[in-house]
């Protein structure tokens, strides 16, 4: 082999899933066709849970001061995402672009080997390996490896050579996207909805402004097809009234409302994650959100299996846990999608729906299905409410001083929490010192009243609660495999 893994895709989901499998110890090539980023930001922030799961590899402060309000929408109607505990809209303002370079630097840093200008052309799955061969700028490269991830969007390469089916619905309009310079738009942060179809206007800098423009009518085009300023302006025209010719912009594109995922996010030894794995119209910052989340669950999981001591069947996990975060990730856009840009046969949904929307419970939610902040998954061993949840951000007090749960997690390995001083529970985890963290602290949080202990894995979510060691030994079967023989 080459290396552990081939990851394809230099967008925010492969390089975050990068960095995590180098964290996890697996050696990584990361394979871009773009010989250099092109500096479009197609994505503006991104949601509260994306923002817990960069902060817990101590990402976020290279992002400088964030913004973030409890306000945000739902299809264009504004609710108050602090009904949650820890709820907001999520990062305001954070170019995509931005995002991107905090994260290849970050990968770089780890010992991510990224290779740009590499076009993937070729990927056969032998069952014991996986080999591609790329153009690249010194010509023509093949390269093996034992896993392969396409990171590599929308319109996947890798999903299309492997055969993965791609189901859900067809585009049914076209719209653009585009940073627009001397147009001096009056904002129209939620949109404005005219007899023609849908606008929306904001200001990201002096004199630049992002629009988004939904004619009513508009064919649906591959997000391929280049675009020109000058068919965005007539858009806009036709829709406002107002022309906004005298500009230019930074640059253009079109997007769909198509709304496809894979049936599985596994086939062999290539996986599918982001983009790659589900496509949607783009709202509230999901889709960036949540490929940087199906990162974090794979990367572990996936390093633990190339340095051999995973437990069998963890692999099969990312789809099982996944698959159906992106499924309710479809439907909700697609809800979106008929509440904000269906033409006047939907003013009865939009009414009724701004109705319900001012309920807590509907707040709720909504708001947990938008922030992420809702997703639990399987982890079986009791029903205590903070199995199979992220481990929330809190304060701790230990014998080292004052900690938070988030710098925990900071390595990327498992975590027991003790919180009652254990030395029994300790002695259990004795055997996975090169896997799991021990930590004994206490901590005033509401959440961990009554904890004993936790066992937290390296995506932050808690797969054990309880003072049996038993239990928590069968829990580390389960996500870490076996212990380490006595004396290594």
């Amino acid at each position: 082999m080459d290396t552990d893994v081939i990851v394809v895709g230099a967008g925010p989901t492969g390089l975050m899933l990068a960095g995590e499998l180098r964290l996890g110890g697996a050696r990584v090539v990361l394979v871009e066709r773009l010989a250099e980023p092109t500096g479009q930001s197609r994505g503006l922030g991104f949601t509260a849970r994306a923002m817990e799961t960069l902060d817990q590899r101590g990402l976020l402060p290279r992002f400088g001061e964030l913004e973030t309000s409890p306000r945000g929408h739902f299809g264009g109607v504004q609710f108050d995402y602090s009904v949650l505990p820890d709820a907001h809209f999520g990062a305001r303002g954070v170019p995509q672009s931005q995002t991107e370079d905090v994260l290849e630097k970050w990968a770089t840093e780890t010992g991510v080997d990224i290779r740009r200008g590499w076009e993937l052309r070729e990927l056969t799955d032998d069952g014991s390996g996986v080999t591609i061969v790329a153009d690249t700028p010194d010509g023509t490269r093949q390269l093996r490896a034992a896993y392969l991830v396409g990171c590599d969007g929308g319109q996947s390469t890798v999903r299309k050579l492997v055969g993965f089916e791609f189901e859900g619905t067809p585009a049914t309009r076209g719209m653009y996207l585009a940073d627009v310079v001397g147009c001096a738009l009056r904002p129209r942060f939620l949109g404005e909805k005219l007899a023609n179809g849908m606008v929306m206007a904001a200001p990201l800098a002096e004199g630049v402004d992002r629009i988004i423009v939904c004619e009513h009518g508009t064919p649906p085009t591959e997000r391929e097809r280049q675009v020109s300023f000058e068919e965005v302006a007539a858009a806009w025209e036709r829709i406002t009234g107002e022309s906004i010719s005298h500009g230019g912009s930074l640059w253009v594109s079109s997007f769909t409302d198509a709304t496809r995922q894979a049936t599985e996010y596994r086939r062999g030894r290539v996986l599918l994650a982001g983009d790659a794995a589900h496509i949607h119209l783009p709202a509230a910052g999901q889709g960036l959100s949540v490929g940087v989340q199906d990162a974090a669950n794979l990367g572990w999981k996936l390093a633990a299996v190339v340095r051999g001591h995973a437990p069998k069947g963890l692999l099969d996990t990312y789809h099982d846990e996944r698959h159906p975060v992106g499924a309710r990730l479809l439907l909700n856009t697609r809800v979106q999608n008929a509440v904000f840009l269906g033409g006047e046969e939907a003013e009865p949904l939009r009414t009724l729906f701004t109705e319900l929307i001012s309920y807590d419970t509907v707040g709720r939610h909504l708001a947990g299905m938008v922030s992420g902040l809702e997703v639990r998954y399987d982890v079986g061993a009791g029903d205590h409410p903070l199995l199979g949840r992220r481990l929330p951000p809190r304060a701790l007090h230990g014998a080292a001083g004052a900690t938070t749960t988030t710098e925990l997690l900071h390595p990327a390995t498992g975590v027991l929490l003790d919180l009652t001083d254990d030395a029994g529970l300790r002695a259990v985890a004795a055997g996975y010192g090169d896997r799991v963290a021990v930590t004994v602290a206490t901590s005033d949080a509401a959440e961990f009243a009554g904890v004993p202990a936790l066992l937290v894995r390296p995506d932050g979510y808690v797969a054990w609660v309880g003072a049996e060691p038993d239990g928590l030994a069968a829990a580390l079967r389960r996500w870490f495999g076996e212990p380490a023989p006595a004396g290594q």
